[in-house]
């Protein structure tokens, strides 16, 4: 029998941490508008992930009471505050360097697989390697075939088109690996969502929340499932796709998404990929020294209190 998992605890409800959440959220904003890059994955690499799951379950179940409110505004502010101050600067950065603004999304996603990966029982891993290797497998391959199809940009899509989209692209935002706005790419309605944000076309900025809205809370319920009954085997899912997702962030490829080879820069795309593994990796360091940190706080509070 699979043992249950237990959320993380609501966040303090101090000035820094507020602080830190809007960052988080602004991170997790920013991920969101830039192709090949999940939002989901940096929740992940952030600590937030788990966090942002249970919250948005409880609010689908109306456990108002139970939900983290202070969490959910500071990331949700964040996010809204990143999408609308960042999004010319991130397109025009993605738009004019290209091969660099991918060498170092590459470097920062390659290393965050191993936040997964950490996240697995070890006991349960070994108990299920025969399916979890499976799924790893079908993961990544699903994740590179599917990066690999782009579309035409579409000129004045109908708002019923945005809404669907934005149904099907927020569940991105949910699952590590899949990047909403490469969907969005791939349905041939990123440029024309970037122009809305920056023009503040609010009509098909309305609809596309509708959307999401309606996506994530379809989506959400069936996740926090898996998750609570499945973890292992969903983790392995999950990296898989990570691992797959990484050939939308190959450096060097066409505008129909065909890989190509490294060009004379190769030394600077290089380079920004080990500046953006290294950054991943100073985040996944420290969130495992403050996790173990509180988890030996409460052995030493539990160890003090009478039987």
């Amino acid at each position: 029998m699979t043992t249950p998992h237990h959320y993380p605890a609501k966040t303090p409800r101090t000035p820094l941490h507020v602080v830190a959440n809007l960052i988080r959220g602004a991170l997790i904003g920013m991920a969101e508008l830039v192709p090949g890059i999940s939002g989901g994955t940096v929740a992940l690499i952030i600590g937030v992930y788990e966090r942002a799951l249970n919250t948005g379950n409880q609010l689908l179940r109306r456990q108002f009471s139970q939900v983290d409110w202070l969490f959910l505004i500071a990331v949700g502010v964040g996010m809204v505050t990143a999408v609308f101050s960042m999004s010319t600067v991130l397109v025009t950065f993605v738009e004019g360097y290209p091969e660099v603004a991918r060498g170092l999304f590459l470097g920062m996603v390659a290393v965050s697989i191993l936040v997964p990966v950490g996240m697995m029982d070890p006991q349960d891993l070994r108990r299920r390697l025969p399916v979890a290797v499976p799924l790893f497998i079908v993961g990544a391959v699903l994740a590179f075939l599917g990066t690999s199809f782009t579309s035409a940009p579409q000129e004045n899509p109908s708002l019923v088109i945005i809404f669907l989209a934005a149904a099907v692209a927020v569940c991105a935002l949910a699952m590590p690996g899949l990047s909403g706005s490469f969907l969005l790419l791939a349905f041939g309605l990123y440029n024309p969502i970037m122009a809305s944000l920056s023009d503040r076309d609010w009509a098909v900025i309305l609809t596309f929340m509708a959307g999401a809205l309606v996506g994530i809370a379809l989506f959400i319920r069936g996740l926090t499932w898996v998750l609570e009954n499945h973890r292992t085997l969903t983790l392995a899912l999950m990296s898989g796709l990570m691992l797959g997702s990484l050939r939308a962030l190959w450096p060097w490829q066409s505008e129909d998404a065909e890989l190509l080879a490294p060009g004379e820069n190769v030394w600077t795309v290089v380079g920004v990929a080990v500046i953006g593994a290294v950054i991943v990796a100073a985040f996944i360091i420290a969130d495992r020294i403050a996790t173990t940190s509180r988890a030996r706080e409460s052995t030493v509070v539990a160890e003090s209190v009478p039987a």
